[in-house]
């Protein structure tokens, strides 16, 4: 038997680069045929639904009548999140436990977004009217973190609430230092809500602002939103875990988010926790128009390219110098231009 001659490496690529065109274009015609199998006559007429979480390409939704169906999510739909409000037909013979398919989203209100490296502007949630930002006297009251999410809420123009959590912690010392900081806020015009679940201070005047309104919990891990979720919808059954006792970060206890009905009306959406929030996809100037104490001062400086740090003739700094504008806001808008200049984007935390 003849010796079998060797392949060259340019043979043995274009064998393997074939190999791959037949293999790719296999997964690509069982795709085609799997969503045509949504198609044609074993669909019913279209409905409106709301997603209530999204796994891959299933999401659950819930119709005007209360009724939950998993469906199958159209290849042509992208970037389908919490709180959507979608077109889908019903399957006439389903498959499984999925009952229809998703066709299409209605033009979003509102949408909470946030960088990724890898996939750009994420959309953490959609048609939300608030969002109650967490954050906790352990491990660490942080108004960098704080600073963070406003820029965020400015940048996409929904209503922040501030929620300073476990403040049973705090002694009388403590709690006025922390109230000195608030009052920063509240001049701004933010509101900001006090609680704590182990002596239900504030709780119910947290459920109040949830009343009627799409909202959303975001921040970092460990800082309590789980239990805040649990009390103010105790048939969620979230997931909660104490703060590590050996790095004082917070263990990540949510995993999918998902849009919860509250008993007084409105909605919550519990989403995965938020170590950081990077701002690296906005530009210098949108920023500093988010710190909305800036406004009136844009633009007025001695030179247009004013880095409102060292310069001349800045209003801000002025301002600062004035008392008009907070130091430890200003220090932090600063802080947050560092972290968009050193190529990393806000990808981490800010050094406190």
């Amino acid at each position: 038997m003849a010796k079998q001659k060797k392949l060259s490496k340019g043979q043995s690529r274009r064998i393997s680069a074939n190999h791959q065109k037949r293999l790719h274009k296999a997964k690509q015609q069982k795709a085609d045929t799997t969503d045509t199998t949504w198609q044609a006559d074993n669909l019913g007429p279209t409905e409106s639904a709301v997603v209530l979480s999204r796994f891959g390409q299933h999401a659950d939704i819930e119709t005007h009548n209360g009724e939950v169906l998993r469906c199958n999510i159209r290849r042509t739909v992208s970037n389908l999140v919490c709180g959507d409000e979608v077109i889908f037909r019903r399957a006439k013979v389903s498959e499984g436990d999925l009952a229809g398919v998703i066709e299409a989203t209605e033009e979003r209100r509102s949408q909470l977004t946030r960088p990724d490296f890898y996939d750009g502007i994420k959309v953490v949630a959609a048609n939300i009217d608030q969002i109650l930002m967490v954050s906790a006297v352990l491990p660490e009251f942080t108004p960098q973190i704080i600073d963070r999410y406003l820029v965020a809420c400015e940048d996409m123009g929904i209503e922040p609430i501030l929620v300073l959590n476990k403040i049973d912690l705090l002694d009388d010392e403590g709690l006025q230092n922390i109230e000195e900081v608030l009052d920063i806020y509240r001049e701004l015009g933010y509101k900001v809500l006090l609680v704590s679940n182990k002596s239900e201070q504030g709780i119910d005047e947290l459920k109040q602002q949830l009343v009627d309104k799409n909202s959303i919990f975001v921040g970092q891990s460990g800082v309590g939103k789980s239990t805040l979720v649990n009390t103010v919808l105790p048939n969620a059954d979230i997931l909660t875990k104490q703060v590590s006792e050996n790095s004082g970060l917070g263990q990540h206890t949510t995993t999918v988010s998902r849009l919860h009905h509250l008993p007084s009306g409105g909605n919550l959406i519990d989403s995965p926790g938020i170590r950081e929030f990077g701002l690296w996809h906005l530009d210098v100037e949108r920023v500093t128009f988010c710190f909305k104490e800036f406004r009136e001062y844009i633009g007025g400086c001695r030179f247009r390219d004013c880095k409102h740090l060292n310069d001349p003739g800045c209003l801000l700094i002025e301002a600062v110098e004035q008392g008009k504008i907070s130091q430890l806001r200003f220090d932090s808008y600063h802080r947050i231009l560092e972290s968009m200049a050193d190529g990393r984007a806000g990808a981490r935390a800010p050094r406190v």
